[in-house]
């Protein structure tokens, strides 16, 4: 069997097949060993052959190159798609993983990939570096989902003005926009601020930003899952969402529920209790890293909140204090999670008794 050589791909060893580059080097080597240096005269043709090998199989090899596998949704970015990909600081961020492979749009052609929060268009007629194209998928979305109502939100000290779409970027909005790449990758704003599912939101040529007051400092800006909102849309072939090995992975989730319970269903006036929230995909797979936001509404009307991640079981556990309750008082507890731009909405109770 051949020798295999380490290598290093998005930074993980991947073991690799001896390559005529390879064998070229070693017969290098020997030939400037001086026991067979008598043996140089055969240098040129044994160089010919190396080139006639490296030239044969350099095409194929490029061909065959496949970029990395996402193991969060089953799906890889490869060639130009992943060098653009790799060139945005905090791409996993701005625009998710890969939810399909690479395919031609039956509708314009062109090569397109669709991701998490966005979708890639190949123009190989353009100059290199300016090939990989976002779609504006933003105002075709706010189309088919309008809003109930716009918001006015101007503040001439506190937003931008677009001339070009007549709309401004404000407050939080506007740092989040300028904080995460700016117009580069979300574009320019194509509507107000409006309340869309109770929650204040923004289109933009490339985005959707949702508002999440109850959510923790720096978490309350959330991208939606645009590229898989006008996926549905379209429709795009569903299949195509299916892991290409055909595994149920963690980022082929399609909706999230979450279940609160609290360890006593009865405390004390001064105690300790607990809120364990339980969270589960489609097919009642745990997910992992959701976002929890529990907010505990005492009997006086007092609330308060704590957040945590869920673990590899898609559990977080909160504990918080009990003190000085009125008997007999019933104290809600309400629970949200996020995941990528999914959401869920848990209520719960205990009493305080003794």
């Amino acid at each position: 069997m051949k020798p295999v050589f380490p290598t290093q791909v998005a930074g993980w060893p991947v073991y690799r097949l001896l390559t005529p580059d390879d064998y070229c080097k070693s017969i290098a080597e020997i030939l400037y060993n001086p026991l067979v240096a008598k043996l140089s005269r055969f240098f040129g043709v044994i160089l010919a052959v190396c080139i006639l090998l490296i030239s044969g199989t350099s095409s194929h090899v490029e061909a065959q190159r496949i970029g990395p596998y996402f193991a969060d949704t089953g799906h890889s970015v490869s060639g130009e798609f992943w060098s653009y990909y790799q060139g945005i600081p905090n791409a996993a961020f701005v625009f998710g993983s890969p939810i399909t492979e690479q395919f031609s749009d039956a509708r314009t052609g062109r090569l397109i990939q669709y991701f998490q929060r966005v979708r890639f268009e190949l123009y190989p007629e353009k100059p290199p570096g300016q090939r990989v194209v976002l779609s504006t998928l933003g105002p075709l979305v706010y189309e088919h989902t309008p809003p109930k109502s716009a918001i006015n939100t101007y503040n001439p000290i506190a937003c931008r003005v677009y001339s070009e779409t007549g709309f401004s970027l404000c407050y939080a909005f506007l740092e989040f926009f300028d904080r995460n790449g700016g117009e580069a990758i979300f574009g320019k704003p194509v509507s107000a601020s409006v309340f869309y599912n109770d929650r204040i939101v923004q289109y933009f040529e490339h985005a959707r930003f949702d508002w999440y007051p109850e959510y923790p400092e720096g978490q309350k800006v959330v991208l939606a899952q645009l590229g898989r909102i006008y996926f549905d849309i379209v429709p795009e072939d569903s299949s195509r969402l299916r892991p290409v090995d055909g595994k149920n992975t963690q980022g082929n989730i399609k909706s999230i529920q979450a279940r609160a319970f609290t360890w006593k269903a009865i405390t004390r006036l001064n105690d300790q209790q607990v809120v364990y929230v339980v969270v589960q995909d489609q097919t009642l797979s745990p997910v992992m890293n959701a976002s929890v936001v529990v907010k505990v509404t005492w009997a006086t009307g007092e609330t308060e909140s704590f957040s945590q991640n869920t673990n590899a079981n898609g559990v977080a556990i909160l504990p918080f204090q009990v003190q000085a309750q009125a008997h007999g008082s019933l104290v809600q507890i309400e629970t949200d999670v996020l995941f990528q731009g999914l959401t869920s909405r848990n209520i719960t109770s205990f009493r305080i008794w003794q």
